[in-house]
């Protein structure tokens, strides 16, 4: 069992009419209190981050004070521990405040005195929590930006969306072309959640025989089927108290769809040939490279399941939509290539640069990483640069227009990726872009960017 996180104060001791008139003048005071007669397994069912206060007297039978102390110090350094005793033990006093007591009381004590006690440790309770709280919203966006590289609109926006949507319950519906990343969304998904130390379990239903697929995601009972010989836990129950990651959703049966849209609105999964129904705390985050909408309306995907799937979506822009983020991910990928093989990382030239910003890209990141890790490896930076209309749904700035509106485009992506890199002053973005400073913040000012005065110190003459 788990205290419940509306519990303030779990209040201890043997004494049952100490006991009863304590838990009267917490409650009294308006404060949800949780009285028990010993400490022995209350470590156990206070979770890490439990908002509330213990309070416990020091002699008690079976587990005393002092071992309680130690043990829910032991799982939380930082949770608030009263403890009271009525034998007047200035050593027993010290001994427990230098083990981390928050306070000590000895009986007998005004309430008042019990009361000011306790607030005070809610108080600082709830500091430690909110800065806890904050610690880890950092290290997770910082996270995620290491994960999810890239500066422009559609990457910002996307980060955003993930943030906010991991801290939820709710399934997920990943849209994104052929390696635009979907499985790295739902790995970022799954970590930065409350799930993040169960099972990550990822399957692509494209890759499975449709034989196979029933018995691979729900599990079987030994003689469901021939060739059924032993008990087989499926994807699904595998993944039990964390996430099930299911790519190409689209390719699974209608049969299968069934079972898929039972188990997301109860969650429960049934074995193949068993009868029992097992329940499932699971996340399921679903992808898929098709218009779900469009094969419903064919009759190749049920709208019901559609419609389930569809109250949490989130769209990965492919690569061709996030101009800006091309030099920054192909350098990205080519450093740490280049670290992984022990060779010296190759810098990008004018015309390297320009061939990566003219390719469409239509197999997303995954081209472009493996563009990468060539060139790490010294190999020549050769890409299939398709006219850029057979690449459907490229904005048109960039396979439109005239040749000053192209100059235009190409040179703010070119100002950009610079910007993303550190520099220490204005000047050195200058020198590294090759043309003057005043130059510079002119074209800063007509593209609408701004330096990031965060890398380090500006000139004094900026």
């Amino acid at each position: 069992m788990t205290i419940d996180n509306q519990i303030e104060v779990v209040l201890i001791d043997d004494d049952p009419h100490l006991r009863q008139a304590l838990s009267q003048t917490l409650d009294l005071a308006g404060l949800k209190i949780l009285p028990l007669g010993e400490a022995n397994g209350l470590a156990g069912q206070l979770p890490r981050d439990w908002p509330g206060v213990v309070v416990s007297d020091i002699r008690m039978p079976g587990m005393d004070g002092l071992e309680l102390l130690s043990q829910l110090h032991a799982q939380d350094p930082e949770l608030p521990v009263l403890l009271i005793t009525g034998h007047g033990d200035v050593p027993l006093a010290v001994q427990a405040m230098r083990a981390g007591a928050y306070d000590f009381l000895e009986k007998p004590f005004a309430s008042d005195h019990l009361l000011d006690s306790v607030r005070r440790a809610l108080a600082l309770r709830r500091l430690v929590l909110d800065n806890r709280s904050l610690r880890l919203a950092l290290s997770d966006r910082h996270e995620l930006s290491a994960r999810l590289v890239g500066q422009s609109a559609p990457m910002l926006r996307l980060r955003e969306q993930i943030g906010a949507l991991a801290a939820t319950r709710a399934d997920v519906l990943i849209l994104g072309e052929t390696g635009a990343g979907k499985e790295v969304v739902a790995r970022a998904l799954h970590d930065l959640s409350s799930r993040r130390n169960g099972p990550f379990v990822a399957i692509n239903a494209g890759a499975l025989a449709e034989s196979v697929v029933e018995s691979e995601l729900f599990g079987h009972e030994p003689g469901a089927f021939t060739g059924a010989q032993k008990r087989r836990i499926g994807k699904f129950e595998f993944a039990n108290g964390g996430t099930l990651f299911l790519d190409e959703i689209e390719s699974m049966s209608l049969d299968v769809q069934v079972k898929l849209l039972r188990l997301l609105q109860e969650r429960v999964v049934e074995r193949l040939g068993g009868n029992q129904q097992i329940p499932l705390d699971i996340r399921i985050i679903a992808a898929t490279k098709e218009d779900l909408r469009q094969a419903a309306d064919q009759g190749r995907f049920r709208a019901d399941l559609y419609y389930r799937l569809n109250v949490a979506p989130l769209r990965i822009p492919p690569l061709r939509e996030r101009g800006e983020d091309v030099l920054l991910l192909f350098q990205f990928f080519a450093d740490e290539a280049s670290a992984r093989h022990g060779l010296p990382p190759h810098e990008l030239q004018p015309a390297h640069r320009a061939l990566l910003l003219r390719h469409g890209w239509p197999g997303n990141v995954r081209e472009l990483q493996n563009a990468a890790e060539r060139f790490a490896l010294g190999l020549e930076l050769a890409l299939d640069n398709s006219a850029p209309e057979s690449h459907p749904g490229m904005p048109m700035e960039v396979v439109s227009g005239g040749l000053s509106e192209q100059v235009e485009n190409f040179e703010k992506t070119l100002i950009a990726a610079e910007l993303a890199r550190p520099h220490s002053s204005v000047r050195s973005l200058a020198e590294a872009l090759g043309i003057p400073r005043k130059t510079l913040h002119d074209k800063l000012r007509k593209h609408g960017l701004a330096f990031d005065s965060s890398h380090g110190p500006a000139d004094e003459s900026d």
